[in-house]
């Protein structure tokens, strides 16, 4: 499967008292990269929530802090689905600057049903594209 890459500009707000990207945020730029993932595939989550009656959540997550990013970096944020089943994704993704490996992460991903919150089925054409084409 191939890596999705999404470009994450680091702000102020992103950043912590000493001046480096705060360990949470980078949470949030592994989820851009899911999301945009899902977008550039012609998928939005709101409307597979609506549609499909489902989402996705985080299972669990392994993240690795290898080098700090600081304010005004242009990061890459990737997402590579490494596992596909039924009902679950697994990413691991990257923050890079450059060459450089900032943060790695392994994400395990859920498919639930949006009103019951239990395991649901990925729609297969989405589960054929992310596998396929990333």
């Amino acid at each position: 499967m191939k890596k999705f890459i999404w470009p994450i500009r680091v702000y102020y707000e992103d950043t912590d008292a000493g001046g480096v990207v705060f360990y949470a945020n980078y949470l949030k730029f592994f989820e851009r990269a899911r999301t945009e993932m899902l977008r550039s595939l012609g998928f939005e989550q709101d409307e597979l929530a609506a549609a499909e009656g489902i989402i996705f959540v985080v299972r669990s997550v392994q993240v690795d802090y290898l080098n700090p990013a600081r304010f005004n970096d242009l990061l890459q944020a990737s997402a590579e689905v490494t596992v596909a089943k039924k009902v679950s994704l697994v990413f691991e993704q990257l923050i890079t600057r450059g060459d450089d490996v900032l943060c790695k992460s392994v994400n395990r991903i859920a498919c639930l049903d949006a009103q019951t919150m239990r395991p649901k089925a990925i729609p297969e054409n989405l589960l054929e594209l992310l596998t396929n084409e990333y």
